[in-house]
């Protein structure tokens, strides 16, 4: 995730969803209702929990000229059977569908309030643009929880009219305990954004064009993010993570003239308080 201009939430958004991860997967002990097992717990489906915390995020944004940025971000969180919500988003879950001793799938409908998009003085590829704004994104998703590996599917849609654009994600997560306090996460994700999203946020209109940045007209294109996720649990309520991942851009955003890299990448490492 570029975390300000490709899918996924932007910094807030996002240290909310990774930590939230750890504040699901701390909260529960190992075995049956905790993160090697089935069923609910604090915090999962038909659970309660608050978490409080704080993250630092370092990121590395596609545009030319932009350097590394460092933020420290505020959290909040709760979930209970029937909601979720984390920062400037909010699920509704609907009723998961039991499949087996170890299997389910969870669904939820979404709405986000994102931090992306960029104004003309953020770089000086960017001097002369329109600005981009974020928008309010709303959809579904999927999760599948099972004993091989965790697939989650998610569908999200510009509300907000800026970009009117879709977005729709395809993710792999494996959950691995190194014994009670360390769990290690690897996961693997295809971003698919449409021809308005990739247009809107990289593409250069006709009356944005100079000699040094040519008129250019973005397309549908996939980004693939790789990652690993890396828990320790202090004790029963406060946890740690750290989170590494890389992006690959999509062809039709690595040609974009506004666009000076091939991937981009994130590192997390954030502290929850789990009530």
């Amino acid at each position: 995730m570029s975390f300000l201009h490709s899918p996924g939430p932007g910094l807030f958004a996002l240290a909310i969803a990774l930590c939230g991860a750890a504040f699901n997967a701390t909260a529960q002990p190992p075995g049956p209702g905790g993160p090697d097992g089935p069923g609910p717990g604090k915090g999962g489906p038909g659970g309660n929990g608050w978490g409080l915390g704080i993250a630092a995020i370092n990121s590395q944004k596609p545009y030319k000229g932009i350097d590394r940025e460092t933020k420290a971000l505020p959290m909040i969180r709760f979930e209970n059977e029937y909601v979720k919500v984390g920062g400037l988003g909010l699920e509704l879950k609907i009723p998961s569908l039991e499949l087996g001793a170890s299997d389910r799938i969870n669904f939820a409908i979404v709405g986000k309030k994102e931090f992306g998009g960029y104004e003309a003085d953020d770089a000086p590829i960017l001097a002369g643009m329109a600005e981009r704004k974020s928008g309010f994104w709303a959809g579904a998703k999927a999760e599948w929880e099972n004993a091989l590996v965790d697939v989650s599917a998610q569908w999200l849609a510009d509300t907000s009219g800026d970009s009117n654009g879709q977005r729709f994600s395809l993710g792999l997560e494996k959950k691995w305990r190194a014994g009670r306090q360390v769990m290690v996460m690897p996961h693997l994700t295809a971003h698919w954004l449409d021809r308005q999203y990739v247009d809107y946020y990289y593409g250069v209109r006709a009356d944005e064009a100079t000699a040094g940045r040519a008129a250019y007209a973005g397309a549908a294109g996939v980004n693939v993010e790789l990652g690993l996720r890396t828990l320790y649990l202090l004790d029963r309520n406060n946890s740690l993570m750290l989170d590494v991942a890389v992006t690959s851009l999509s062809k039709r955003i690595k040609d974009s003239p506004l666009v000076g890299r091939s991937s981009t990448n994130r590192v997390l490492l954030g502290y929850m308080y789990s009530f």
